[in-house]
């Protein structure tokens, strides 16, 4: 009789740690794209211009991994340059390295306009096109980030390119 009571409690005992979750795994629910030093804007500016992403895989627990190096990057060019032609397709005009480096690269381009035609005052930038990149692990794919770069001469009267 004690060893049916002893199975019962054991067995009861399993189906509550069942229930409650412990022994569960610990899943990623997303992969987010970042750049030290930026908030929402990322630039590349000069010839040979570079910006390091990076990209963290966020897990259920709260847990935050560093997947930089092990993601696959898609880059995709939106808009124009300031000439208006269309964005050339990486290896032009920008590479991005196995490990999220973004380099300006030959033909240079500059993907912003001056607003501000009048010669006085400051520049007033807007993006004209930019470069959309998604990083993907593990099947799952991050935001995206829009990248403007600025490795050519621009219209503002000094000849600058970008904010």
């Amino acid at each position: 009789m004690k060893r049916k009571h002893v199975l019962a409690a054991i067995l009861g005992a399993a189906v509550l740690l069942s229930l409650s979750g412990c022994g569960t795994s610990d899943k990623m629910v997303s992969v987010t794209l970042s750049s030290a030093g930026s908030a929402g804007f990322f630039e590349v500016k000069g010839e040979g211009g570079v910006l390091q992403l990076k990209a963290t895989a966020n897990y259920t627990s709260g847990k935050l991994v560093d997947v930089t190096n092990w993601v696959t990057y898609t880059v995709t060019p939106t808009g124009f340059d300031l000439t208006g032609a269309a964005l050339n397709a990486p290896p032009l005009t920008m590479t991005i390295s196995p490990t999220g480096l973004v380099t300006a690269v030959q033909p240079f381009v500059c993907t912003f306009t001056d607003l501000n035609q009048t010669g006085t005052g400051n520049p007033s930038w807007a993006l004209v096109g930019s470069y959309q990149i998604t990083a993907t692990y593990k099947g799952v794919v991050s935001q995206p980030v829009f990248v403007g770069v600025a490795s050519a001469t621009g219209n503002a009267p000094d000849g600058s390119c970008g904010p």
